[in-house]
């Protein structure tokens, strides 16, 4: 039987094959474009203090007791010698203010922050990072989370990223820790997401906002570029603080970078399933600038693309129809989605075993964005008891 090829063309499971080949080859793309910061030269680490740029470490803190010690030790003990690190303690109930204090005893390059009380018109972490950038005194920027730990290289190496890329802006991918299994089925998604619908080549190049990106974990910036775009000042209000200012670096037609700092950064984003559930679903929304159709449209087309073939080949298997094409490009489809996770999983350093649960990790993403959307319409959207509804909600 001869099958024309406008049929095969108009077949929707083809389709929807050949979009997860497309997403295969931009994952490939990226997996081998993406720079590893751990490789770039560590010429600035062996250069005098006087001559290194002066770099601003920024860590906001509100109620982390079980990272903030790790993370500003791994700070202090940095190859790099022209630096200052400022910590925020954003009205912590819990040790994080004792903790600090301890650490900054007899040593200068420690400063803690005792938060100001919140604007009404400002989110929380955006309102402690603008503290911070207020006293910072460095020629560069570094934003970090309170729940990352870095390795002594890593400043001199994104200090290097960013000078020899020629950039206004760098962001690092941590390697994120993931040790129990709700985070396994959660928390990978972000890099799904970035490595397979982010093609960094192109995205360098065009510098067109909406295809731009960053990691609020680990944010470099030039003063000036940072000051350009108008800080935290400019985004004040918006549940992806890293996305928003990312955006506006390129509207300001300025270089970006987005490299994999995975050698050098780590962090362990939650501790379990319901944690990394309510962490998602408080800024899921907030990445499509709370753009109503557009998200709904991007996650449930997320769950045909991923669904659709199992569903086509299980109704071929028990008889329900009988297209041998649909069940041809579904079988296909699956082992493109399998060798497209198992990319994301072995690139961005996840255990190995993570992609075959792949559509577990897809249906609980499309759960998330859901309430994602539900919470910020209700305006019960909130995050370690401050409220995250803000910013104005548009359909399109």
């Amino acid at each position: 039987m001869t099958i024309a090829l406008s049929e095969i063309l108009l077949n929707p499971v083809f389709g929807i094959f050949a979009f997860l080949l497309l997403l295969l080859l931009i994952a490939c793309t990226n997996a081998i474009y993406m720079d590893r910061m751990h490789r770039y030269p560590h010429r600035q680490a062996s250069l005098p203090p006087e001559k290194q740029p002066r770099l601003s470490v920024l860590v906001p803190a509100r109620d982390e007791e079980d990272n903030i010690a790790r993370c500003v030790e791994s700070l202090l003990t940095q190859d790099y010698a022209n630096y200052e690190v400022f910590v925020l303690n954003d009205h912590s109930t819990d040790r994080t203010g004792a903790i600090l204090a301890a650490l900054a005893v007899g040593n200068s390059r420690l400063q803690v922050i005792d938060g100001q009380a919140l604007p009404d018109d400002w989110l929380g972490k955006n309102w402690a990072c603008h503290q911070l950038s207020q006293a910072a005194t460095g020629e560069l920027l570094l934003f970090v989370d309170a729940d990352t730990t870095h390795l002594p290289q890593t400043l001199s190496q994104s200090v290097a990223a960013l000078i020899e890329a020629n950039a206004s802006m760098l962001t690092a991918l941590p390697r994120q820790e993931v040790l129990s299994c709700g985070e396994r089925l959660v928390v990978p998604i972000i890099y799904f997401s970035l490595l397979c619908f982010l093609p960094l080549p192109l995205v360098h190049r065009l510098r067109l906002p909406v295809f731009s990106a960053a990691l609020g974990q680990f944010m470099l910036f030039t003063r000036q570029a940072y000051d350009q775009i108008g800080g935290y000042a400019a985004v004040r209000s918006h549940g992806t603080d890293d996305i928003a200012l990312a955006r506006l670096v390129t509207a300001n037609d300025l270089p970006w970078r987005m490299v994999d700092g995975g050698e050098s950064v780590s962090t362990r984003m939650y501790h379990d399933f319901r944690q990394a559930y309510q962490g998602f679903s408080k800024n899921l929304f907030a990445a499509f600038d709370y753009r109503i159709l557009p998200f709904l449209f991007a996650w449930l087309w997320m769950g045909y693309l991923f669904f659709r073939p199992f569903i086509e080949l299980g109704a071929s298997l028990s008889g329900l129809q009988n297209s041998a094409m649909d069940a041809f490009f579904a079988g296909l489809s699956i082992l493109a989605s399998v060798a497209l996770w198992w990319l994301v999983t072995w690139r961005m350093r996840f255990p190995r075993t993570i992609f075959l649960f792949y559509p577990c990790i897809i249906f609980f993403a499309v759960l998330i964005a859901l309430r994602s959307v539900y919470l910020s319409l209700s305006g019960q959207a909130s995050w370690k008891g401050r409220s995250l509804s803000r910013s104005v909600v548009r359909w399109i």
